[in-house]
């Protein structure tokens, strides 16, 4: 049987006498999309933080592709193949989209003194022309970041994202201030590199069309603690996520 690509067990995380996260577990398998859904509050960003190092768990640990990972920095994590988006845009206004999808893959790509020896571009202009055709951007390629539309720059972060072909993918609230026509593009997108490299993805996000669509499995957390877990049509019908969420 293959190892879950993310593993999390009895994770629990407080901040003085508040209980964000309690005893929280599940797994995540190779190529699957899950959805972490909940009220504000419910503890998805620190069980997120928990994940990515930026917090360490009071309790329980946290395994990627076998591997503990817990207290890991953000660079660690990325060479045991973790991406991620923010909730706020981490793309360089400045820059244009090329380098700033290169910048993503320089990150990841050899040691400091190779970088600084090599070529200007470490070799990586090839494979990000490939991550702006993928995700639609060719006629933006040497636009300035800070010039392209919201939704654009959400399609320019997911490829950054990518850059270093990551085996799981964190993606935080990816669907926030896009538009309709714009959505439906980051989500084909996203389904469409899901099935044809494999990666797995981890979804938190508060808009609830586009992450029941996309997802093959969502988690539900309110106060902390898993209260629901299922195939999107499951959650859409559970009623204690209705009274504690979808309802409210």
């Amino acid at each position: 049987m293959t190892a879950p690509v993310l593993s999390i067990r009895g994770v629990s995380k407080s901040f003085g006498g508040i209980r964000a996260v309690r005893d929280v577990s599940f797994e995540v398998a190779k190529g699957e999309i899950l959805g972490l859904i909940g009220p504000n509050g419910s503890g998805k960003s620190t069980l997120f933080n928990c994940v990515l190092g930026q917090l360490r768990p009071d309790e329980g640990d946290v395994h990627v592709n076998g591997k503990p990972v817990s207290g890991m920095r953000a660079s660690e994590l990325n060479k045991l193949g973790v991406g991620r988006t923010f909730q706020q845009l981490s793309v360089f206004p400045q820059m244009t989209v090329l380098d700033n999808i290169i910048l993503a893959g320089q990150e990841h790509h050899g040691t400091m003194l190779s970088r600084l020896l090599g070529k200007p571009d470490a070799g990586l202009t090839g494979q990000a022309e490939e991550l702006i055709a993928f995700f639609r951007l060719d006629h933006l390629r040497e636009e300035k970041a800070g010039s392209l539309s919201y939704g654009q720059q959400k399609l320019l972060d997911a490829a950054m994202a990518f850059m270093a072909g990551p085996d799981l993918v964190l993606l935080d609230e990816p669907a926030g201030g896009v538009n309709l026509t714009m959505l439906a593009d980051l989500r084909e997108r996203l389904q469409t590199y899901n099935r044809e490299h494999g990666a797995s993805f981890v979804v938190i996000e508060h808009n609830m069309e586009f992450v029941m669509e996309l997802s093959t499995r969502i988690i539900v957390l309110a106060e902390g603690e898993i209260i629901a877990e299922g195939a999107p049509e499951e959650i859409r019908a559970n009623q204690s996520v209705i009274d504690a969420y979808l309802g409210s």
